[in-house]
């Protein structure tokens, strides 16, 4: 099960139909989703960031993500939890892995920073921080959905990572407001992992599902999603594939 600190957000973290523990290339992997913001760029509720937890929560485990190794947080005041409970809860979890690290922050953005809560902010460096605590030097993929989210690379690039940001760091990125399912980024993460075999695969298929929904939709200047890949992870990331439901 997730490891859900409040009524509400086990419901937003519902454990994939059919997901069971996991015996495949992730294995041992610990996961870690954040929907760090709640709201619209006028400040009204919205619900893209917490459909984008749901749907990812679901997407990973189905691609072999072990539903015991998961900690899925909306930091709503709502119905969420506090920022201190999803670090303390996120900790838990991917400290109990054996494998590589997930980590996947879905928010507003902004030069330098994304939201964190009712009152925090996420900077790079405390950012890598956590990811630090959590993951240590086990092979991490960390995802950062967010306006000008490519600020983040300088602080989290390291071998041992994959990072992909929503955006580049002097552009913003689409779909959070109130008639959007998803962010946009989140939303072609999703679709994607329906056909991608790996992360590598991933983080290019929902590029190329970026830049054609904002070239239809004529959004300009385009997001630009920017992809890292450390050295050690250049070698071991082809051999870790996502699952596929059988039938």
């Amino acid at each position: 099960m997730f490891r859900c600190l409040s009524i509400m957000l086990c419901a937003l973290a519902l454990t994939a139909p059919g997901a069971t523990a996991r015996s495949g290339d992730f294995a041992g992997w610990s996961a870690v989703i954040i929907a760090g913001d709640w709201t619209d760029s006028r400040g009204r509720p919205i619900q893209a960031f917490d459909n984008a937890l749901r749907d990812l929560t679901a997407a990973f485990q189905q691609a072999g993500f072990d539903p015991d190794l998961t900690a899925a947080y909306s930091l709503r005041p709502d119905g969420g939890v506090s920022v201190r409970a999803a670090i303390e809860g996120a900790t838990a979890v991917a400290r109990r892995g054996s494998g590589g690290c997930l980590v996947y922050f879905t928010s507003h953005g902004a030069p330098g920073h994304i939201v964190f809560g009712p009152e925090e902010q996420l900077e790079p460096g405390r950012m890598n921080a956590l990811i630090g605590g959590w993951c240590g030097q086990r092979p991490t993929v960390v995802v950062v959905s967010a306006c000008f989210s490519g600020g983040f690379m300088g602080a989290l690039s390291r071998p041992n990572r994959m990072i992909v940001t929503a955006a580049h760091a002097e552009r913003t990125s689409f779909g959070c407001s109130e008639d959007s399912d998803y962010p946009y980024f989140d939303g072609c993460v999703i679709q994607s992992l329906d056909a991608a075999t790996d992360f590598i695969a991933l983080a290019g298929e929902t590029r190329r599902c970026v830049a054609e929904r904002e070239r239809v939709e004529g959004l300009t200047p385009p997001s630009e999603p920017q992809v890292f890949i450390g050295g050690t992870m250049q070698l071991l990331l082809p051999t870790l594939r996502f699952e596929r439901p059988s039938g």
